[in-house]
């Protein structure tokens, strides 16, 4: 299987092959081969590779190398023949390789290094670590490898250093870096190196005794060498030297840095600086020093004094070191700071990673360093800030003081005068900000960090107002609940802003146009369960990262802008995967970016479908009730009427229902006929009998409806066009549909239309299914109408 790492980039590593896959271009710049099966290079093992330039053999079995087996990939810069048990180079196999830069040969069972290299004239770095050469003798025509800088014979079994061995290595030049660490030296003979000059030299834990290092220090007598590695590794056992001058050897030897990684524990009397007076840069890395005595440095620019287990920062014993201009003192077990005095180029003070706790800090302790730039106290249990603790030290630029507890910055403006101060970084201090005016005074602030620590009240809304040049703001897991819209109203350089693990259940500050620099922004692991649209709209314009993951996000449908917005907006979103619907379930691992949109689209249509069936019935049904008001009144009166328990007996016989313009008929004809009758009737009559106060629609249901037991209907052309009568037969009608009981006697008192009686409810179809009474003007027919008239109110 190819992988594909980087366009013209190939990798076919531990895919066990033994041949070169066919489906490689021949563009291919980079191929890394190692870990499968050769065995056996030969000319036709490579295809044309023209444009390669680095191809690793890592660990390939080869065993033998035949000639010109490089030469279809002729144009090579870098060769790695790492871990194989190559037993036979045939004299001319890298002949081809003119342009060869670097060649590694590491742990591949060499004896030798009288290499048939001889034309590559432009090797620069030739590494033949771990292997079993005994003599670091070059081939004399290596001298003629002008670019030739980097010899790493690390891990071989190089145990003596003659004069002869160094011949090439010093007609080379002064450009070169010799490795000759882990080798299991005895001696090297004096004047082997005198002459030589490199660039660096690297002896860590390469001779077998405190005696034969002694020796061999003193050995490299007269050697130029600009940066010297010696001491031990960190996996190698602990020493406990006797030898009070065995570092003598190194006043021999003209080096400008010394790196010293110590496994020993030195005895209280041992000066181990004493032949690096002339040293510009000396790096002190492990061992135990309990005490440092004064040290005449002449030129020394910066000294590094790391896990040396020091119980006292050695200010006293650096002071009036005038050329220090850097000073490193980490990972050790100081519980004091001596004063630094008479030190004018002091510029760089690292003390992170200790157990300090000073009192009054700072100037106190440096009073010595006016151009101090950089203070770093980070990582110790607790530093105390006064009130001037920092005149005279306007020059400082960076100063970190994070885990680092710190008393006196929330409640005081203490840093007032630090004009210059560009970076600053209190997280983790355990400072809670009372006072609005802590970082007054701070013009030139770029960089702001203070996670982990708290506000009271509204602080946080004011406390930036004055930085007016920061670019980077962290307050980070600050217990924020709330920013207020104007909190960074100042900020207008502001690029990156963390909020992160807070408890923000909202971003409108964002849509500050003071913020329209802002480029990065976290506030990510906060409360945040959505983000209106108008908000993300006024996002500012440069925002290129926005982390908003392992937010407690309401994927549901009524967040759809929020929820397509952050799957429409990937690339600017940092962890798009672990923004996840927590709404769904509080331990869902569901992501915002796998929510089905279209169905809350599909379910929002059919939302807004039935609000406007709705609308429309409404809408439909309210023209419906105001054109049929009258009816739906009748239907509630009806109702009620059956409802209503007093209207169980009946006051009237027959209720009349006729139009005002027949009241003369009724009142001269109908009620003086059948109430003056034997035997009489009593009708109920609206002008005479309808209670007064009581509405009309009442009336004709409770007195005369409900109230009559039967009911007379005196059609004319005036009741047709009347809407009270109408409206009182279809509610009569209505009451003895539902009754099943035929108690409606209709009277036609004029001849009407046919079409006429439809415009009344019922009236057409009542007329052709039941039985009428028609009013003549001839007396003999008169008769028989009151008499069927008579009948059929009597009858039950």
């Amino acid at each position: 299987m190819l992988f594909i790492i980087e366009n013209l980039h190939y990798s076919c590593m531990g895919r066990n092959l033994s041949y070169i896959p066919s489906r490689i271009p021949s563009s291919v710049q980079t191929l890394d081969f190692s870990f499968n099966d050769l065995k056996w290079l030969k000319k036709t093992v490579f295809p044309v590779f023209t444009f390669l330039r680095v191809l690793d053999l890592s660990r390939c079995h080869i065993r033998q190398i035949e000639n010109d087996a490089f030469y279809n990939v002729k144009n090579l810069t870098t060769l790695f023949l790492t871990g194989n048990p190559i037993i036979y180079f045939a004299p001319g196999c890298l002949n081809t390789l003119y342009n060869l830069q670097r060649l590694v040969l590491v742990d591949i069972g060499l004896e030798s290094l009288q290499l048939n290299i001889n034309n590559l004239t432009k090797l620069q770095e030739l590494n033949v670590g771990t292997n079993y050469i005994q003599s670091m003798t070059l081939p004399p025509f290596m001298s003629t490898f002008k670019d030739f800088s980097l010899l790493d014979l690390h891990a071989n079994n190089i145990s003596i250093i003659r004069t002869n061995h160094t011949v090439v290595l010093r007609e080379i030049g002064k450009n070169m870096t010799l490795i000759l660490s882990r080798n299991p030296l005895l001696h090297i003979e004096p004047g082997s190196f005198k002459g030589v000059h490199l660039v660096e030299l690297d002896i860590r834990s390469t001779f077998v005794s405190f005696a034969s290092k002694k020796q061999g220090l003193n050995g490299l007598h007269g050697l130029n060498v600009t940066r010297l590695m010696f001491g031990m590794y960190k996996d190698d056992p602990k020493l406990y030297p006797s030898d009070l001058d065995y570092f003598d050897g190194l006043c021999s030897i003209h080096f400008y840095e010394a790196y010293y990684y110590m496994k020993e524990r030195l005895d209280w009397k041992m000066n181990i600086f004493r032949c690096m007076i002339n040293a510009t840069v000396v790096v002190v890395k492990g061992g135990v020093i309990r005490v440092i005595g004064y040290v005449p440095f002449h030129k020394i620019k910066e000294l590094y004094l790391i896990n040396t287990q020091l119980y006292t920062v050695p200010g006293k014993q650096l002071s009036h070191i005038r050329t220090l201009e850097k000073f490193v003192f980490t990972h050790n077990s100081a519980t004091q700071v001596e004063k630094f005095l008479d030190m004018p180029k002091l510029q760089y003070v690292d003390l992170n990673s200790n157990q300090i706790t000073l009192q009054s800090c700072c100037i106190d302790v440096l009073s010595g360093t006016p151009q101090i730039r950089y203070l770093n106290l980070s990582l110790n249990p607790q530093i105390s800030l006064d009130k001037g603790g920092f005149e005279g030290l306007e020059s400082l630029e960076i100063l970190d003081f994070h885990h680092t507890k710190l008393l006196g910055i929330g409640s005081f403006t203490l840093l007032s005068n630090l004009k210059n101060l560009r970076y600053l970084d209190i997280s983790y201090s355990s400072v809670t900000f009372v006072n609005v005016y802590c970082f007054y005074g701070l013009s030139s602030l770029k960089v702001l960090k203070m996670a982990g620590n708290s506000f009271q009240g509204d602080v946080a809304n004011y406390l930036f107002n004055n930085l007016t040049f920061l670019e980077h703001l962290d307050i980070s897991y600050c217990h924020v609940i709330e920013i207020h819209l104007t909190s960074f109203k100042n900020l207008q350089r502001l690029r990156h802003l963390n909020l992160r693990g807070n408890n923000l259940m909202s971003i409108d500050f964002l849509t500050d146009p003071n913020l329209k620099q802002l480029t990065t922004f976290y506030v990510n692991k906060n409360s945040i369960t959505t983000i209106p649209l108008d908000i993300l709209q006024k996002l500012p314009m440069n925002l290129s990262e926005f982390d908003l993951s392992f937010n407690p996000i309401d994927c549901s449908c009524s967040q759809t802008d929020f929820m397509l917005w952050i799957i429409n907006n990937q690339r600017v979103l940092k962890q798009p995967e672990n923004i996840l619907c927590k709404t769904i379930s509080p331990n869902s691992d569901f992501r915002v970016t796998d929510f089905d949109i279209d169905h809350c689209v599909y379910k929002k249509k059919l939302i807004i479908a039935l609000l406007v069936f709705c609308v429309v019935f409404i809408v439909v049904l309210s023209i419906l009730v105001y054109r049929f008001q009258f009816y739906l009144r009748y239907c509630w009166i009806l109702l009620r009427g059956y409802r209503s328990p007093g209207q169980q007996e009946c006051s009237y016989d027959a209720f009349v229902i006729f139009s005002s313009y027949d009241e003369a008929w009724v009142m001269n004809e109908l009620m003086e006929n059948l109430e003056n009758g034997v035997p009489p009737i009593q009708l109920c009559l609206h002008m005479r009998d309808f209670q007064a106060g009581k509405s009309i629609a009442s009336n004709i249901i409770d007195e005369g409806i409900m109230g009559s037991r039967k009911i007379i209907v005196v059609v004319s052309q005036h009741f047709i066009d009347s809407a009270w009568c109408r409206f009182e037969f279809e509610l009569a009608q209505s009451r003895f549909v539902v009754e099943r009981n035929a108690n409606i006697i209709i009277i036609i008192l004029e001849d009407v239309a046919e079409r006429k009686t439809k415009k009344v409810l019922g009236l057409h179809k009542h007329l052709k299914k039941n039985t009428y009474l028609k009013w003549s003007r001839d007396p003999l027919s008169n008769m028989r109408f009151w008499i069927r008239l008579r009948k059929a109110i009597v009858a039950t």
